[in-house]
């Protein structure tokens, strides 16, 4: 019987869906349909171990959407639920960043005036159960999809603090609002910057306030950076308007282009642009994506200003949610944005979800107003790229490690309250060595790993002497390791600093710790200030 409603209900789709197609594709559609079926019913009925037919379904059906982009997805009746609050709810969360750290999901970075401060959970606070169950070992996905429900409910969680004290809190989930601009303020006598986190309501109008209240300080300000560093999007509204703020009335953003003419539609700009003449420099890294691309196309495509950094994420793809019956949901493309000049920066190749680095010579060439070349496909390229600064392997492994922030957790207590709006000078480097030396921390060089590897693949081949050579070079790494603690003392001190300073003031402490040593930034106020190469850039054809 499951099969015959399969067949009507697939018979309907082909049938509905005759119009569009040719005689050709329809053939084909309905021959690969009806092995589907085929396969499915043998599986079923033959496999030697029982199947579950809704859990064999959906594989079939993820991996066939999965072949497309990581955007499309089906939604089962099971998943609806969580998926409404997330898509059609007005939930955020319990109002923090978690991630797991041990065994256990964590509270790493509280929002300000959230559910989780309010019930007195502090960063370093682990969950370890939700409603009585334990969440021991659950990944991060598990447990907040756990925690999540509409605002006005309850949730009891049972925390361990980093004591390893225990206590049983009930929150109420509540509408958490995160300010979409953390800070903005000088990061030179006349050079404004503001930081843009996220395309939420109201980004545009919080970009505008700030940006007015810089130049009423300042009259004379020089240049303005438009911080978008991973910042991953949201609302398309909100990234026509913030381009607006730059770029003056009626004047093309972005079109959205699908299969369906009929659903083409272009968005322009509906008001008076804030500024048209100040120098600016938008910041983009390879997490800038969606909203923070549109944005940043924009302004490279009218030769507004200058972008910096690295190449955007390449996320130029719009979804709409069908129901399919049976309370399920496919969730798929159907559209793609497209930019001034006429490019799209969506990624074409992805791996593991990701998007696929694409060569320059392998994408398509686009003009900006002025004549500059601009490419599509794979995001948008800085007119001034800048080397990604990884930090150290040291610091890389202290991080990966979780030591920076679970020494937060210790020190925090020491931190002078007074100093939340002023930038943290930690200067007890030689107390975080000691802390960091009782954990038993330890790591390996990329250089040590490929000696290891080597090793391993020498003495397999019975050449020992060699192989005896190779461990005395990795010897003497391991006691060179020693002065990477004194060579990459001031990056880890800026890191912890950082840590500190977000726990002295939430996301605004965050951003304004990061400006003390921020390489990027430093280079988008070099050029502000260099009117002459500013100018070059711009009028740079080719």
């Amino acid at each position: 019987m499951i099969f015959k409603k399969i067949a009507l209900v697939l018979i309907v789709l082909i049938g509905i869906s005759a119009v569009n197609v040719n005689h050709d594709k329809l053939y084909e559609i309905s021959k690969n349909i009806e092995i589907f079926i085929k396969v499915y019913k043998e599986l079923n009925a033959n496999y030697v171990d029982d199947l579950d037919p809704n859990q064999l379904m959906k594989v079939g059906i993820d991996a066939m959407v999965g072949s497309l982009d990581p955007y499309t997805n089906y939604i089962s009746e099971a998943q609806v639920a969580s998926y409404r609050i997330n898509t059609e709810g007005k939930y955020e969360g319990i109002g923090a960043i978690v991630e797991k750290i041990d065994d256990y999901v964590t509270i790493v970075e509280p929002y300000e005036d959230s559910p989780v401060l309010e019930a007195g959970i502090k960063a370093g606070d682990q969950i370890i159960a939700i409603e009585g169950q334990s969440t021991k070992y659950k990944t991060k996905d598990e447990v907040t999809a756990y925690y999540r429900g509409v605002p006005g409910t309850t949730v009891r969680l049972r925390i361990r603090d980093i004591r390893g004290n225990e206590r049983d809190v009930e929150l109420k989930r509540s509408e958490v609002n995160i300010p979409n601009v953390p800070y903005s303020g000088f990061v030179d006598d006349d050079i404004a910057y503001v930081s843009l986190s996220t395309f939420t309501f109201d980004a545009s109008k919080n970009i505008k306030k700030a940006l007015r209240k810089l130049k009423n300080d300042n009259p004379n300000i020089e240049g303005v950076i438009l911080d978008l560093r991973e910042n991953g999007g949201g609302l398309l509204k909100e990234a026509i308007q913030v381009s607006n703020l730059f770029i003056p009335r009626d004047k093309e953003v972005v079109s959205v282009k699908s299969k369906v003419r009929e659903r083409d539609e272009t968005y322009r700009t509906l008001a008076d642009a804030f500024d048209t003449d100040v120098p600016l420099v938008v910041l983009i890294n390879k997490n800038s994506a969606s909203a923070s691309e549109i944005v940043s196309g924009v302004i490279q495509d009218y030769d507004r200003g200058i972008l910096m950094g690295q190449r955007s994420y390449g996320k130029g793809l719009v979804q709409n949610t069908k129901e399919v019956g049976y309370n399920s949901r496919v969730k798929l493309t159907t559209s793609k944005y497209y930019i001034p000049s006429g490019r799209c920066i969506q990624s074409v190749q992805y791996e593991n979800g990701e998007p696929v680095d694409i060569p320059d010579d392998k994408r398509s060439q686009f003009k900006t107003s002025k004549g500059r070349t601009v490419l599509d496909g794979g995001g948008v390229t800085p007119d001034v790229i800048l080397e990604i600064n990884k930090g150290s392997e040291l610091l890389q492994a202290l991080k990966k490690q979780h030591l920076i922030f679970k020494f937060a957790n210790e020190y925090e207590t020491k931190l002078d309250t007074s100093l939340r709006n002023e930038v943290v000078i930690f200067t007890d480097y030689e107390g975080f060595r000691q802390f960091v030396a009782k954990s038993g921390f330890n790591y390996e060089t990329s250089v040590q790993k490929h000696l290891k590897k080597a090793k391993i693949e020498l003495l397999e081949k019975k050449n020992t002497s060699i192989a005896e050579k190779v461990e005395k070079i990795n010897k003497q790494i391991e006691q060179s390791k020693t002065s990477d603690w004194i060579n990459y003392q001031n990056e880890i001190t800026n890191a912890i600093e950082i840590e500190l300073a977000t726990r002295l003031n939430f996301q605004t402490g965050k951003v304004f710790q990061r400006l003390k040593n921020d390489s990027e930034i430093d280079a988008a106020v070099e050029l502000l200030k260099n009117n002459s190469r500013y100018s070059q850039l711009l009028n740079a054809t080719n």
